[in-house]
């Protein structure tokens, strides 16, 4: 009989070689690593890839991830289950798997039937709200998880409330070099007697080398033959949004530092061999790098274990590796204690060659045959407690767990309805009328849909297209003179309205707030925030309650990258407490509202409340938001319990009926939306059945019993009259549906990875 805990096939999950990046070349080492010490265990690979179409993979690779799309780790958890791996060991970083925080991955890990190990490459000890949730639910799906640091396991206990028993100790792994003299190599890279300090790994700003190399000039007053090498192609992601800016900026720095011929710069990526080549002809080893946050460095490990004398910043990692005299430590963009460093460590050959040796010794116990017998011994301790503690078993779904079945989200009509200059405000049918041209709430719209689209993994050609046209449109109707955002544009590109709207101008605020926080191109980053910082202030003058609840849904979505500006935390405040304010002096206990109407938009005002006041713990919006919103609810049910938004031919007044018609999809999505919102700000379930419903809106559930969704093209119809459904599909209708289609679907992926053990996967597809 098999022993409960041998382990005989293995899957590794995560970034892989030929990817550049760091978690890739962990991947690959420790796959190398457990494959030749165990020759008997059959090891696969699934890796995540962040390009279409992926990487010429090596042949252990047996199933790719797309990075962005959510159905790929659904299937890759079926393909793990049907190889019948005894352990899944996943490296976990927050940026290398799709979804808020990389949440995706939770949807793979919960369908697993098979015990999983995770590695965590990061453990952040202010993580927010959704990081924090990622970290608690891999522990909660992982047998073990492996830190490389004491640091990391002390913050999984401490900040995360992990227990002890389920963390495990393992040092980064490195390669096995002989303790060898570095003149042995110098003669490979044309630096035969000179003293050379080494810095490799991918470049990017935060690796703080323009500090080192402003170190230089100081060193060569006292040791002129002294080079400094810094190899490493710049990191993949930041060539895709930058180019090669930052190396750039560095080779431009050496040139007007006088130090070019003491600095050698290696434009790439180096494999194993190579790297043990430079690391052996460096008698300094420099990690600038800039974030205190570190838990982990592959490039401190590798370089310390081969018995380098290191110069660092106090990063965590390197506080705690080079104690103990087996490294310097020097300040954070500190060129002048760099230069000492160096310096001492030069001309006192006795000091470097013992720090060398004491961090060789400690540096066998990580040589990578060492590490994957412990991870060895981890995979086996992790099944051994999978048939102690039955818990995960794989269950088929049921009627009763399938969440509300969305419409393929198509793009036709957007598309159809946009041209060079954006989209187009009306249709006559699914026709675009010129007639009307564009304006700057619609092209508002469709940049947070595009940013949602993004999210969801469709980056298209077209709608990347898309997405800048509506950017550049944003961005030509904002007003420097005025300080606001014109609204409305004719076909031939004349702007007729000075100033647009008060709530054109908040919606523009949402729309580069979203790009800010949710987008992932750095062009439309840099540009968002620009913009975002220029037309924010004024929103406090402007008098209009829904103007400033979609100013703050904006500020909402700019925290999610850049919290802790306290400009815009005092445009939040001020806003927050305008609403408040408007509420306590209209509101009464039949009539708990901001305005003596009800009219249009209405749940975005209950919404910013709600995210405004559980972004910041104020506990008064919060339960303004939340009460308004189950009021509107109340008065919009029917009485056969579907959604019957306020209608735009009357809308509600005070002390008089509601109107029942003309009901239009704007309304219904922001209820959507705001539902959603209300959920996750609180925990409830009973929110998202209420925003369920609210989307079924547009599916039939209404009045007439009609679609208002049209399938065969994508679009939606523009809104309900008393006998008949309105058959023209213009763009705030359409953007309306797909906004709220969107993000039910982003809301259930994060119901998937974030669904108790044991429950089944939600069916989400027609």
């Amino acid at each position: 009989m098999e022993k409960v805990n041998e382990v005989s096939t293995v899957a590794f999950v995560g970034d892989y070689f030929p990817r550049k990046c760091g978690i890739a070349t962990f991947t690959s080492d420790l796959h190398r690593a457990v494959s030749d010490q165990f020759p008997d265990v059959e090891c696969c690979v699934v890796p995540v890839d962040d390009i279409e179409g992926g990487y010429e993979y090596p042949p252990e690779v047996r199933f790719q991830i797309a990075e962005q799309d959510f159905d790929s780790y659904l299937r890759a958890a079926d393909f793990l289950n049907f190889s019948n791996a005894d352990v899944v060991c996943v490296q976990h970083e927050f940026g290398i798997y799709g979804g808020d925080s990389g949440s995706h991955v939770l949807g793979l890990l919960r369908d697993l039937r098979m015990p999983i190990v995770t590695t965590l490459h990061t453990v952040l000890r202010d993580p927010n709200a959704e990081q924090r949730r990622v970290v608690e639910q891999l522990a909660d799906v992982s047998a073990r998880l492996i830190v490389m640091s004491e640091k990391g396991e002390s913050l999984l206990q401490e900040i995360y409330g992990i227990d002890a028993g389920k963390i495990a100790l393992i040092p980064h792994g490195i390669p096995d070099m002989p303790f060898v003299d570095s003149n042995f190599f110098k003669d490979k890279f044309g630096v035969e007697g000179k003293q050379v300090a080494l810095t490799f790994g991918l470049l990017a700003p935060n690796k703080g080398i323009e500090h080192a190399l402003r170190a230089v000039p100081a060193v060569l007053k006292e040791f002129p033959d002294f080079v400094y090498i810094v190899l490493g192609a710049t990191h993949p992601n930041l060539v895709r949004a930058q180019g090669e800016v930052y190396r750039l900026s560095l080779e431009r720095l050496a040139s007007d530092l006088g130090i070019k011929r003491n600095v050698i710069f290696y434009n790439r990526f180096v494999e194993l061999r190579e790297l043990t080549e430079f690391l052996g002809a460096a008698d300094l080893y420099v990690t600038p790098y800039l974030n205190a946050e570190q838990v982990t460095s592959g490039t401190l490990a590798y370089a310390f274990g081969c018995g380098k004398a290191v110069i660092s910043t106090p990063y965590w990692h390197a506080e705690e590796l080079l104690a103990d005299d087996r490294g310097v430590l020097v300040p954070f963009a500190d060129s002048k204690a760099i230069a000492d460093a160096i310096c001492s460590l030069l001309r006192d050959d006795n000091r470097r060659h013992a720090m060398r040796k004491r961090a060789y010794m400690l540096g066998r116990e990580m040589i990578w045959s060492n590490v994957a017998h412990i991870y060895m011994d981890t995979f086996q301790q992790a099944r051994h407690s999978l048939v102690e503690k039955p818990g995960r078993r794989y269950v088929v779904p049921t009627l009763e767990d399938r969440s509300l079945d969305l419409p393929v989200l198509r793009l036709d009509h957007l598309l159809n309805m946009t041209d060079s200059t954006g989209i187009f405000q009306h249709a006559s049918y699914t026709i675009p009328n010129f007639e009307h041209g564009y304006c700057t709430d619609d092209n508002a719209r469709a940049l947070i849909l595009t940013v949602m689209l993004e999210e969801l993994g469709n980056e298209m050609p077209t709608v990347l297209r898309a997405a800048t046209r509506y950017a550049a449109f944003l961005n030509a109707a904002y007003d420097a003179e005025g300080g606001r955002f014109r609204n409305f544009m004719t076909l031939d590109r004349r702007w007729i309205d000075e100033p647009g709207s008060d709530d054109c101008f908040g919606r523009a605020l949402w729309a580069l707030g979203t790009c800010v926080g949710r987008s992932r191109r750095a062009d439309f980053q840099y540009w968002a925030v620009e913009m975002f910082g220029k037309a924010l202030p004024p929103i406090v003058d402007v008098p209009s309650p829904r103007a400033a609840a979609l100013a703050l849904l904006g500020i909402h979505e700019y925290f999610r990258r850049l919290s802790g500006d306290r400009r815009v935390e005092q445009v939040r405040e001020t806003l927050t407490s305008r609403l408040i304010d408007l509420y306590d002096r209209t509101a009464k206990e039949n009539w708990p509202w901001f305005e003596d109407i009800a009219s249009y938009d209405n749940a975005r005002l209950s919404q910013a409340l709600i995210l405004s006041g559980h972004g910041v713990g104020n506990q008064r919006a919060l339960d303004i938001g939340l009460s308004t919103l189950r009021w509107l609810l109340e008065i919009q049910r029917s009485p056969h319990g579907h959604l019957r938004p306020i209608g735009s031919n009357g809308f509600y007044r005070r002390g008089e009926e509601c109107a029942q018609f003309d009901q239009q999809p704007m309304e219904v999505q922001a209820i959507v939306s705001a539902c959603i919102s209300a959920c996750k700000a609180t925990g409830d379930s009973s929110w998202l059945t209420e925003a369920r419903t609210a989307f079924e809106w547009f599916l039939g559930r209404n009045d007439l019993g009609l679609d208002v969704y049209d399938a065969g093209t994508g679009g939606c119809r523009d809104g309900l009259h008393q006998d008949r459904v309105n058959q023209n599909q213009g763009a705030e209708s359409t953007i309306a549906f797909q906004m709220a289609l969107a993000e039910m679907e982003l809301t259930d992926r994060a119901l998937t990875a974030f669904r108790p053990l044991g429950s089944a996967t939600p069916v989400n597809r027609q």
